[in-house]
């Protein structure tokens, strides 16, 4: 009996990630190509498609693995996690989770996090600029008020806190970098990644600044997420911090 549509398709989905079925085949006419052989160029054209598009999005992590490890972290990835959306550039967002409990990388415990890094990268980049928020539309706002108030970030802005120097490991790993090897144990980093006017790029900051940049984007007000920065250190430069902020163009609004 032939199969119903939904179950075609699922047929073909299923087959596309790995999953032979011969009632599937029995439902292709070939021709001069068997119809297993032609099947199997859907699946080819899946992998590695999609599989460009991840070295794409993903370039450090492959820098960091070679390209014959990611082609096999990519098809695995593929495997269990095929596209939602039509646009390509959308694809890979749970890819550091897959990297999180993926056996064959765990000798490298920064990688995850290299993963975060790069999609949250991706996403700043695709992000529209628009305008942003600038020292002098905060004049109209009493001084008493400011404490309570709350800002909006700019989006595509994210926070990537790892335990790992993610950002020399990053720079180390950039086609024209000097080969330095980097200390796992030279300490944690906390990277805030933003959209700038023709790319996206990140800053560091130091604790104190990741944890009042982490209050405000858990909608806290400034007062609240001064109170987290003074807390991760005493010495917590609120109004120098803020100015930086500020000039790096990550909000659009207060409120």
């Amino acid at each position: 009996m032939p199969l119903a549509l939904r179950e075609l398709q699922a047929a073909f989905v299923a087959h596309v990630t790995g999953a032979d079925d011969a009632r599937l085949v029995a439902e292709v006419t070939g021709d001069t190509i068997a119809a297993a052989a032609r099947l199997g160029v859907y699946r080819h054209h899946v992998f590695e498609s999609l599989g460009t598009a991840l070295a794409a999005t993903f370039p450090t992590v492959q820098a960091l693995v070679g390209a014959d490890f990611f082609r096999r972290l990519a098809r695995d990835f593929v495997g269990q996690s095929l596209p939602t959306q039509p646009v390509l550039a959308e694809y890979g967002a749970d890819l550091p989770r897959f990297i999180d409990a993926y056996q064959p990388a765990r000798g490298l415990p920064y990688l995850a996090d290299m993963a975060r890094l790069e999609w949250a990268l991706n996403v700043a980049f695709q992000a529209p600029e628009g305008r942003r928020l600038k020292a002098e539309d905060l004049s109209d706002i009493a001084a008493e008020r400011l404490p309570s108030m709350s800002m909006v970030f700019a989006a595509g802005t994210a926070l990537i806190r790892s335990p790992y120097p993610l950002d020399r490991i990053w720079q180390a790993s950039q086609p024209d970098a000097a080969e330095d090897a980097v200390d796992l144990n030279s300490g944690a980093a906390d990277l805030l990644v933003l959209r700038r006017s023709q790319d996206a790029a990140y800053i560091r900051l130091v604790a104190a600044e990741a944890a009042f940049v982490e209050g405000l984007m858990a909608g806290g007000s400034l007062e609240a997420a001064a109170a987290s920065g003074l807390k991760a250190d005493a010495s917590f430069d609120l109004s120098g911090s803020f100015a930086r902020l500020m000039a790096s163009g990550v909000f659009v609004a207060v409120q």
